[in-house]
């Protein structure tokens, strides 16, 4: 009964959620040509509340547990696990005081509306995954840029999505060169729980009635600990160790 309901409320989803990047498509580009970087924040922001609410007409609620008060005045690094692409408006919306930026595969920055403009005009990284070499100096760059504005960098270090739910091996070169080259970062692991549960009929129909959680852990610094290694396994840790199966 559940995945026949299923049905008609994900044909509602992908209708709202189309028309969604469709309409703030030309916004962002009016947003960014006109008015600038802001402006353009601004219309970003917006659009990541309005595909939350589609997730919630799929019976779907998302909550941001986090007890701890963040700086906005020093650059941030958070870090987390990755389940389904309902993680990404969470993210920005829930830490857009923070300018939230992502490290993301190149593939994502041409040909969807909306998300590939941002990407490409927003300040996050495009990488080619099958290319370490461009990678690494793509994420340098883009380390640069979040340590002089004092913004905020997202990466998934397991580096593609958990189909159900358990966490893959943490791939950290790329979360090496983000600490290497933001020395003032605040670290934030964050824990992604039932997002996973979207995709549990595959993409057609979607998951319905999840309560999906952004777990944020307490903040570190690096200079907390006596090692980058000491650091990684300090962060993984604590992000599967709140992973609910």
């Amino acid at each position: 009964m559940r995945k026949l309901l299923a049905y008609p409320l994900t044909c509602i989803y992908f209708l709202f959620f189309g028309l969604s990047l469709l309409i703030f498509h030309p916004i962002q580009w009016f947003c960014f040509t006109v008015f600038g970087y802001k402006a353009h924040k601004t219309s970003v922001d917006l659009l990541q509340f309005c595909l939350m609410r589609c997730i919630n007409l799929l019976g779907s609620t998302q909550t941001l547990i986090n007890p701890y008060k963040l700086d906005n005045s020093q650059p941030v690094i958070i870090v987390s696990n990755h389940q389904s692409m309902a993680d990404i408006p969470p993210l920005i919306w829930y830490f857009r005081k923070h300018h939230v930026k992502f490290v993301s595969k190149k593939e994502l920055g041409k040909g969807i509306p909306s998300i590939s403009f941002n990407l490409r005009h927003g300040g996050s990284a495009l990488i080619d995954r099958k290319n370490p070499k461009q990678a690494i100096t793509a994420i340098k760059k883009f380390a640069d840029y979040i340590e002089a504005t004092n913004r905020a960098a997202v990466i998934f270090p397991e580096g593609t999505r958990s189909r159900d739910g358990k966490p893959k091996p943490f791939h950290t070169k790329g979360l090496e060169t983000l600490i290497k080259y933001i020395p003032s970062a605040i670290i934030i692991p964050v824990t992604i729980n039932n997002s996973w549960k979207n995709l549990r009929y595959g993409k057609f129909p979607l998951g319905i009635g999840n309560n999906i959680t952004f777990t944020a852990h307490k903040p570190v610094k690096p200079s907390e600990f006596d090692t980058t290694e000491a650091l990684l396994t300090y962060i993984e840790t604590t992000i599967k160790d709140s992973i609910e199966i």
